[in-house]
């Protein structure tokens, strides 16, 4: 095995903390490397996966991006008890940020990324709950274990979706289970998701990591810029939507939304461990 960006082959990416990579044949998988938190997703391993995946479409060894997690998760959402938290004061004290005239805020650059890039894989080995699905959404695949917990609880924390997710969930299992997964929070299994079409395919969490790496692999001998442009006609031509256009909606959305005592409730019921009761708010 070939390992990109790796400190002496053992996994661990140079100057990264929160991701591994390693390379089998043309290959690149990454995974997800806070198992403690059942790599819940920070602002920093979103900058070091925007990192790999640019260095990535640089190396020609590389035909395809497969994408896990470390542990017994794949993605839990948002670490809301680190700098999440930390920045509801912040957010309550200043006004929502102006929309820049693209629609994106500068750093919000995910879903472009991920619609540029190499074929991106995901193996949803365990819960992959709010952002820790809509960051896989833009994916080409998404593969998931039959017991995988999977869920855009986004209301629940008194937010919407993002990440052009409004879009992506529609896109892949229609109006009504897109309404449904979004309006109700609601968690599912990797095989209900499966049977709405949000993932492409379930299997036995012990042969996850294989059959995604197969299918991966599949996309990998293939020509990369023939890849590329498909992907680019699929976004462009697939629904006629402009992504930066809804990213945009929903980032004004979410500005006001951060600033709700509704989502001040739910992020203050998370850290005490309790439900949250929003219908005292009014």
């Amino acid at each position: 095995m070939h390992h990109l960006l790796t400190d002496g082959g053992k996994g661990a990416a140079v100057g990264f903390e929160q991701i591994l990579t390693e390379q089998h044949g043309g290959v690149l998988v990454v995974t997800l490397n806070r198992p403690e938190r059942l790599n819940a997703w920070t602002p920093r391993m979103s900058r070091e996966l925007i990192s790999v995946i640019t260095a990535a479409d640089d190396d020609p060894s590389v035909g395809a991006i497969l994408v896990t997690g470390a542990g017994r998760g794949f993605c839990a959402g948002a670490d809301i008890g680190g700098e999440f938290a930390s920045k509801l004061d912040d957010r309550n004290a200043t006004a929502p940020k102006p929309v820049p005239e693209s629609g994106l805020d500068p750093v919000s650059d995910w879903v472009q990324v991920c619609r540029r890039a190499k074929p991106l894989i995901a193996a949803i080995n365990g819960p992959a709950i709010g952002v820790g699905l809509t960051m896989i959404l833009p994916f080409d695949r998404l593969i998931a274990s039959r017991t995988a917990k999977i869920s855009a609880r986004f209301v629940k924390m008194g937010l919407v979706t993002e990440l052009a997710s409004s879009h992506f969930l529609a896109a892949r299992c229609g109006w009504g289970a897109a309404s449904w997964l979004a309006l109700s929070g609601a968690t599912i299994t990797g095989e209900e998701a499966a049977e709405m079409r949000l993932v492409d395919r379930c299997v036995e969490e012990s042969e996850l990591f294989e059959v995604a790496l197969a299918d991966a692999a599949m996309l990998a001998a293939n020509p990369a810029p023939q890849m590329k442009m498909i992907k680019e006609l699929l976004t462009l031509n697939a629904f006629g939507v402009d992504l930066s256009a809804v990213q945009g909606a929903e980032l004004a959305a979410l500005e006001i939304a951060y600033r709700t005592p509704e989502h001040r409730e739910a992020v203050s019921a998370f850290l005490e461990q309790r439900a949250p009761d929003f219908t005292s708010l009014g």
